[in-house]
C-alpha cells in the first residue's frame, strides 16, 4: 500500500490524472457545446425561415402601401394647384366685373381710343419683319384678331 500511496502522490501520476480529468471535462464541454450548437442551429434556421417568410409575405403589400402614399401626395398637390387656379380665375372674373378694368383691357387689347383722342400704334421691328413674309396680327382688322383669340380660347378649352 505504501507503493500505491507513493504512486498516488507522485508528480507523474498526478499530471496523468489531471490530464485525464481535463480531457474528460473538455470532452463533456465539447459534447454540450455541440448539443447546444446543434439545438441553436435548428432554432436559428427556423427563425430565419420565419423571418424570410414574413419578408416575402409583406414585401408586396408594403410596396403597394408606399406607392399609394406617393399617389395620395401627388393627388393632394394637384388638388392644391386646382384650388389655386380656381381662386385665380375668381379674382380675374371679379376684376372683369369692374367697368374701369374692362375699359382698360379693351383699350389695351383692341386699341380703342376715346372720342377726341388720337391713337398711335408702334410696331415692333421683329413683328414688322414677320409681317413682310405673311399677314401679321397688326396688319389685320381688329375684329379678325378678336375672332382668332376666341377660336384659340375655344380650342384650348377642349
Amino acid at each position: 500500500m505504501a507503493v500505491k500511496d507513493r504512486d498516488r502522490f507522485s508528480t507523474a501520476t498526478r499530471i496523468r490524472l489531471l490530464g485525464e480529468q481535463t480531457a474528460a471535462r473538455v470532452y463533456r464541454s465539447q459534447t454540450r457545446r455541440q448539443a447546444r450548437r446543434s439545438r441553436l442551429t435548428g432554432r436559428a434556421a427556423l427563425l430565419a425561415l420565419v423571418v424570410c417568410s414574413l419578408v416575402v409575405a409583406l414585401a408586396y403589400p408594403i410596396r403597394q402601401y408606399v406607392a399609394q402614399r406617393a399617389e395620395i401626395a401627388d393627388l393632394k398637390q394637384q388638388k392644391r394647384q386646382a384650388q389655386q387656379r380656381v381662386e385665380d380665375l375668381r379674382d380675374l372674373k371679379a376684376r372683369w366685373q369692374d367697368d374701369a378694368y374692362a375699359a382698360q383691357q379693351i383699350r389695351l387689347r383692341l386699341h380703342y381710343v376715346l372720342p377726341g383722342e388720337t391713337g398711335y400704334i408702334m410696331r415692333d421691328p421683329d413683328t414688322a419683319r414677320q409681317s413682310r413674309t405673311g399677314v401679321g396680327a397688326a396688319d389685320r382688322p381688329w375684329y379678325r384678331n378678336v375672332l382668332d383669340g376666341v377660336d384659340k380660347a375655344d380650342a384650348a378649352g377642349r
